[in-house]
């Protein structure tokens, strides 16, 4: 999916959010190794990335391609400082109506409006591409995180209290939070 938008930051910058494309692949690749080393908060460990550059390459291609799916980037002066993707969890009848949404910034950009530019973005995305729905889930310890997602009108329907097992055993539990497109 094409996208393109610019949002002004609370720092006064200006923050680029549009489709990932291939020539993005390294730079993508370094944000996913980033921040997934910053914060127990995502879904892996940052050693657990098993996407070549080539690999990387052709996934952003077929984002890009793709009607119904999107993966973004935020991009400031030219770094990109955070990613947020749109996805068809399971291509039957029955959930095509469903979008996934994840998203990570580096944790020096934190605090600046790039979640929100990078959520009202997917939401834009998944509305163009036909979704009646975007599903997510966050570690209910990431208040920030769950006080952006309600803001922009997302809902708990749930919660996992073994959603995670870090690798020091501890469970995190998963807020489940949805939000109606229709």
């Amino acid at each position: 999916m094409k996208y393109y938008n610019e949002y002004r930051l609370k720092d006064g910058r200006t923050c680029i959010v549009r489709n990932g494309t291939e020539a993005d692949a390294a730079g993508v690749l370094n944000n996913f190794n980033v921040t997934h080393g910053q914060t127990e908060f995502l879904t892996t460990y940052e050693d657990e990335l098993t996407f070549t550059i080539e690999q990387e390459r052709a996934y952003l291609k077929q984002k890009t391609e793709s009607e119904r799916e999107a993966e973004l980037v935020a991009e400031v002066d030219g770094v990109i400082a955070g990613t947020a993707g749109v996805s068809l969890p399971r291509n039957a009848e029955k959930t095509r109506h469903r979008a996934g949404y994840g998203i990570s910034i580096e944790k020096s950009w934190w605090g600046i409006g790039i979640g929100r530019a990078l959520t009202e973005s997917a939401i834009e995305c998944a509305r163009t591409a036909g979704y009646l729905q975007m599903e997510l889930e966050v570690v209910a310890d990431n208040a920030r995180a769950i006080a952006l997602y309600k803001k922009a009108g997302f809902a708990e329907y749930g919660r996992n209290p073994r959603g995670f097992r870090t690798r020091d055993g501890r469970w995190q539990e998963n807020v489940l939070m949805r939000l109606e497109l229709d």
